[in-house]
Order: structure tokens, then C-alpha cells, then sequence
């Protein structure tokens, strides 16, 4: 009698831990089915911009919150993933002459690209863009089209930002990579305070359209230590952290030579990788942007991603 007891007892426990594993895989496949791929552009950097040793997809972990999501792919942004498009947007604003003693390092750093990475030339005008050179591979035909900005005569963008959100809105180009030289002291006459509605739009396009944003600081004349200086400064740099790219200054001055900071921006180039995650589908029809947190066991590795990423809806 106890063991037929025991027997039964046996099958019952058997069978709840099946219908648990039942239940578990059941949740499991339901949290999959609302789950979405994300895929995103990281940049890996050694100590001085100095190229990383290798890095693996075990390597990197990607946070949402506390929330560990499933990284699902980690790419090389080589042979096949190593479509690259980038756009050299001139703020018009900028001081001719300023700007125009930079055009020889401007032009190598075009030269430089790799045959199947597509230049282009924008210059911000009037709120939006246009376009001097469109992308192309042919890096002499773009070298050709730079030209000096007007200054602060009529036709300069009110407001850099404007601009920056339009060229993203618009972007001219199917890359996975997409990348942004911004030249500008980062003043935005439309709001030069500290509340620039502009500028947090222009945040948003740019981790919308997945564009990266590195940029150089050329400083009008009389800018410098200014309270607006200081602002524009801090805008920069804020929005270049934000969409994964990077910002180079020389103190409140346009650089004596652009050439080191566009020989960091090749390795910065150089060295990205796709990371492809999984996220819980947006509710809402055109997406939201969700931040994100991406970490390397790897020592002395430094990584540029963007600080929010566009999660579609299912």
C-alpha cells in the first residue's frame, strides 16, 4: 500500500515539474514572439585612439536598465558589414577663414577613405542642407566640391541644429553606417541659452535615423569663453556622446590643423563593429527610443554607441 502511495506521489511530482518546464517554455516562446532585433554601430577604441585588440561577441554585454538583453550578433564592420557613408556638413556660419586654411587636411582626409566608402559634402543653410557633393566613391570628384562657407552673410543656418535634424530626416543613403562630420562652433543663434528645443530635436533625429556625429569645433571669432561659447561647447560634445560618435576640440579656438583629429576619426572608422540585440517591441506604430548600455570585459577598451536606440514595433 505505502508504495503504491510513493508511485503515486512520484507521478504527480513528475508531472507538475513537466507542466512547470511546459509553462516556462510556453512564456518563453510568448516573450520571443514580442521581442524585436535591433541592430546598432559601436565603435571600439584602445588608450589614445589606439586600434583594440580583438573583440568578441562574448566579450559584450548590452543593458537595458538592470535588464541583460540577448545579444545576438556581433559584426565586424568589414567586407560585408562594411557599407559607410559620410557626410561632411559645413555650418555656412563658420568663418571663411577659419575654415578655409583646414581645406588641404579636409581634402586628404577624403582621399583616405576606402574605395567602397561613399563622401559626401552638405553645407547648412537656411534651416536645412544642401548638397555641394552628393555620396559617392569618387573621392576626387567630392575633394573638388569643398568650398569656403559664407560666413555670416544671408544664406547661413539659423540654427546648425535645424539642419543637423533635416540631414538625418533626409538621409540621402541606405548605409548600415552612417556617419557625420559636423564643422560648426555648435552656437545656435535661433536659442543660444541653455533650453534649445533645436538641439534636443536634432538629439532625437540623429538616434532615430542611427546616425553617428563627430564633430569640430570652429569657433567664430568672438565666441570663446563667452556664457554662449561655454553652451555651444557643451552641446557638442553632449550630442556627440548621445549618437555614438565623438567630439574634438582645441581648447575655445579653431584648430592650428584638423589633421590629428581627422587621423582619430579614420581609427574611430576603422574599428566598429553591428551589435544586434533583442528588445521588446515598441507599442507605438513608428517606434520608440529606448537607452541602452553596452559593456566589454575587454580592459582599456573604450566604446562609442548611441545612448538611445530605435526599438520598432512588431
Amino acid at each position: 500500500m505505502l508504495a503504491r502511495y510513493r508511485s503515486a506521489a512520484t507521478s504527480l511530482l513528475v508531472l507538475f515539474a513537466v507542466s512547470l518546464l511546459a509553462l516556462a517554455a510556453f512564456a518563453r516562446s510568448q516573450s520571443n514572439a514580442s521581442n524585436v532585433s535591433v541592430t546598432t554601430v559601436v565603435t571600439a577604441l584602445g588608450p589614445d585612439y589606439s586600434p583594440p585588440p580583438a573583440i568578441t561577441k562574448d566579450d559584450v554585454s548590452v543593458y537595458s536598465g538592470k535588464n541583460k538583453l540577448n545579444l545576438t550578433g556581433w559584426e565586424a564592420a568589414k567586407g560585408g558589414h562594411a557599407a559607410l557613408q559620410v557626410a561632411i556638413l559645413i555650418d555656412d556660419a563658420v568663418s571663411p577663414t577659419a575654415l578655409g586654411t583646414q581645406f588641404n587636411d579636409l581634402k586628404n582626409f577624403i582621399q583616405e577613405q576606402p574605395s567602397d566608402t561613399e563622401v559626401g559634402i552638405f553645407y547648412a543653410q537656411f534651416g536645412t542642407f544642401t548638397a555641394a557633393a552628393n555620396f559617392s566613391t569618387d573621392r576626387d570628384a567630392v575633394a573638388k566640391k569643398l568650398r569656403l562657407p559664407l560666413g555670416r552673410r544671408s544664406g547661413a543656418s539659423p540654427s546648425i541644429y535645424l539642419s543637423l535634424s533635416d540631414l538625418a530626416k533626409k538621409w540621402p543613403g541606405h548605409a548600415p553606417r552612417r556617419e557625420v562630420l559636423l564643422l560648426t562652433s555648435g552656437l545656435d543663434r535661433l536659442e543660444p541659452g541653455v533650453q534649445d528645443p533645436y538641439f534636443d530635436t536634432a538629439v532625437n533625429d540623429v538616434q532615430r535615423s542611427g546616425v553617428h556625429v563627430d564633430s569640430i569645433y570652429v569657433g567664430p571669432l568672438r565666441l570663446g569663453l563667452s556664457f554662449f561659447g561655454m553652451i555651444a561647447q557643451g552641446n557638442l560634445g553632449q550630442i556627440t556622446t548621445d549618437s555614438g560618435g565623438d567630439g574634438f576640440f582645441q581648447g575655445v579656438s579653431t584648430p592650428v590643423s584638423f589633421k590629428p583629429f581627422l587621423d582619430q576619426l579614420n581609427t574611430i572608422l576603422r574599428n566598429q563593429y553591428l551589435a544586434t540585440f533583442e528588445a521588446r517591441a515598441s507599442s507605438k506604430k513608428n517606434g520608440d527610443l529606448r537607452s541602452i548600455n553596452i559593456r566589454t570585459e575587454q580592459s582599456k577598451v573604450r566604446l562609442l554607441y548611441p545612448r538611445r536606440v530605435l526599438v520598432p514595433a512588431k
